[in-house]
């Protein structure tokens, strides 16, 4: 339970309809091996007890009684755990039966929660049997069936974790997820964080996807954790057929599911301290309501029939099993990847495009090295001008090489403004940067900060004025990784009229280039934007070797690698994970990578930079938001620019 992590588990056991005994045993066995993974809250399918299709036999007293026996056997079998289970069972109370999933902990069935919506449709006959539940509470006496310690409430409940307060579990049954208006969107609203459905959804062609989606987005819509646990082999195929379709869902991303006919378990832990962050970020989120918690057992209940309970779970880091992808803005499926970059570019020429009309810009300017990030820039200059039915001329190109500038980024950069059509110009800054030298005193052997950015502010003072040469916008490269280190020289690169690569990462970058190059219809085109993507990212401000070929300047010899940046940057700043957390995550997610050494090392160096750097972002250049980070003063991101980094600093050494 470390960091949030809570492992879970959806369990669907093989049963046989009608036979308890049987039933209570394969229950009973799976929960033995939840309890050997570790698991602290299980799931069980919709009356799994008896099994969901015993149709009118739900009418015997003998196998309600049966049910309500094995209930208390299952519950007797996790004394000796602290492990949150619910199965499905039917109950009878207040002169009718109702369709439950009972909760079990510590040796107790600790309540019965009612299903409120009955589907009596197409292959559905529920209303038959059950009674939907419309606010009644009832006492569910135990003691004849062997439960003698505390007597169960049959209520709608939520139970609140007492070591871990983020952590508050609701239950539904199957149909409260499919209506219009969602149980488990009053069970949110009361505070609940996992949402646990017990179904038994028959399986016909095409729901499957349907149900997928729906677990998905439900997740997403209450920002909660969600285990879906289905009924399947063993019912009645009567009329149906069961899948024992279980998943395991987080604000929408799908952490494990089961294959269809095959009864098991599934298990994955859901970080609950993310989910509370993303509640308490979202301002339109609602407030839990306020609760009485002078007693554990009164019950307290809000004007919606909701109460609260307690529970408890033994602390204990949570050995983690769900991937953690080492690049998080980058999908590991092709297809969707390749959809990713088509969107991407669309977005940033369709920002640019509207930059340029309503400027009157007769021109765009942008300085292109040869490298990586000029190079997605130019490309969107490149489709923005498609948009506006413009000449590629209208483009710009400017190369400026210098001291550092090597003869195969100076030819890449010409290569490609060639493969584009756009309008190229050269303009070697050399004299210049050495006559500032010569005028402000600094000598040319002395390569500190201030031969670098001498360079980076001559370059953009060039761009500036050919843009007014040429009646044009200077079009900014700088990507998201390199305004998160702040790696850009203020008042240099750091600043254009439109940053179009604001918004992407590094890594994001290098695929996006990857997939123009993919796509594109040029053999030229394509071997130089290969090429390039297979140049290391440098400035270029050191001096090469005497050849000019060799680049004796490489970005993550100097910062660290770009991939570890970028999974700080999602993990620490997008859902503010404790660097302590982060660093967890980035040891487990590149575990044969980099020594733990390195990734101390690293992560350390971007804390301290993203924190002295934050004065450069407090006067970012217009860009569009592209996907969910971004560190625009005027978007996601506002930080005073003389916050110290200490805290953070301390909780990487913990």
């Amino acid at each position: 339970m470390k960091d949030g992590f809570i492992k879970v588990a959806a369990c669907t056991p093989e049963i046989q309809v009608a036979d308890v005994d049987f039933n209570v045993d394969k229950i009973i066995s799976q929960l033995e091996k939840c309890r050997e993974e570790g698991v602290k809250v299980a799931v069980f399918p919709e009356l799994c007890m008896t099994g969901y299709t015993c149709q009118d036999l739900f009418f015997q007293n003998a196998l309600l009684d049966k049910a309500m026996e094995g209930v208390v056997k299952i519950a007797k079998t996790t004394a000796d755990s602290d492990m949150l289970v619910a199965v499905g069972v039917p109950v009878r109370a207040n002169g009718k039966l109702y369709n439950c999933a009972a909760v079990i902990q510590d040796g107790e069935v600790r309540a019965f929660v009612p299903k409120t919506h009955l589907p009596n449709y197409n292959e559905f006959y529920e209303a038959r049997h059950f009674a939907p539940y419309r606010g009644e509470c009832a006492a569910i006496d135990l003691r004849e069936y062997g439960q003698l310690e505390f007597i169960p409430p049959m209520e709608q409940t939520v139970f609140v974790c007492e070591e871990i307060p983020e952590l508050v579990v609701g239950f539904e049954l199957c149909e409260d997820l499919w209506v219009a208006d969602p149980v488990s969107n009053y069970l949110a609203k009361a505070g609940a964080t996992l949402i646990c459905n017990l179904s038994a959804s028959d399986e016909v062609i095409g729901k499957d996807s349907y149900r997928r989606q729906l677990v998905s987005n439900q997740s997403a819509r209450l920002v909660a954790g969600y285990i879906y646990c289905s009924a399947g082999d063993g019912e009645s195929t009567q009329d149906m057929v069961f899948s024992g379709h279980n998943i395991i869902a987080e604000n929408g991303s799908i952490l494990a599911e089961s294959r269809l006919f095959e009864n098991g378990i599934i298990i994955s832990e859901i970080d609950f301290k993310k989910l509370a962050f993303e509640r308490r970020k979202i301002s339109t989120y609602p407030a839990s309501a306020e609760w009485d918690y002078s007693s554990k057992d009164s019950g307290f209940l809000d004007k919606d029939n909701i109460s609260r309970e307690r529970f408890s779970l033994e602390m204990g880091e949570t050995a983690l099993t769900r991937k953690f992808a080492k690049t998080p803005f980058i999908p590991s499926n092709q297809a969707e990847r390749n959809e990713r970059c088509h969107l991407i570019l669309q977005m940033q020429s369709h920002g640019l495009m509207k930059r340029i009309a309503h400027t009157h810009s007769k021109t765009v300017v942008i300085g292109i090295s040869g490298g990586l990030d000029s190079t997605l820039a130019l490309l969107v200059c490149v489709m923005a001008m498609d948009l506006l039915k413009r000449p590629h001329t209208d483009i710009v190109a400017v190369t400026m090489p210098c001291f550092g500038t090597t003869k195969r980024t100076r030819s890449n950069a010409e290569i490609l403004c060639d493969a584009l059509g756009v309008t190229f110009r050269e303009v070697d800054i050399s004299k210049a940067v050495l006559q500032h030298f010569e005028d402000i005193g600094h000598d040319y052997n002395d390569h500190s900060v201030v031969f670098e950015n001498g360079q980076a502010r001559e370059r953009t003072k060039v761009l500036m004025n050919i843009a007014n040469q040429v009646s044009g916008m200077v079009v900014g490269t700088g990507d998201l990784s390199e305004l998160a280190l702040g790696w850009a020289t203020y008042n240099g690169d750091h600043m254009s009229m439109y940053g179009v690569n604001a918004s992407i990462p590094k890594t994001l970058v290098r695929h996006i280039v990857q997939y123009y190059g993919d796509t594109c219809t040029s053999d030229t085109l394509r071997d130089v934007l290969y090429d390039i993507l297979d140049t290391p990212v440098s400035p270029e401000l050191l001096p090469t070797d005497e050849s000019g070929t060799e680049m004796t300047q490489k970005t993550e010899d100097l910062v660290g690698p770009y991939e570890l940046h970028d999974f700080f940057l999602y993990y620490g700043i997008r859902w503010g994970f404790e660097p302590s957390k982060v660093k967890r995550l980035a040891k487990y997610a590149f575990e044969g990578d980099y020594p733990d050494e390195v990734i101390d090392k690293w992560l350390k160096t971007f804390y301290r930079r993203f924190f002295s750097q934050q004065f450069k972002r407090s006067c970012l250049s217009d860009g569009a938001k592209i996907g969910s980070v971004t560190l625009s003063p005027r978007g996601d991101w506002r930080m005073p620019s003389d916050a110290v980094a200490k805290l953070w600093l301390e909780d990487i050494d913990k």
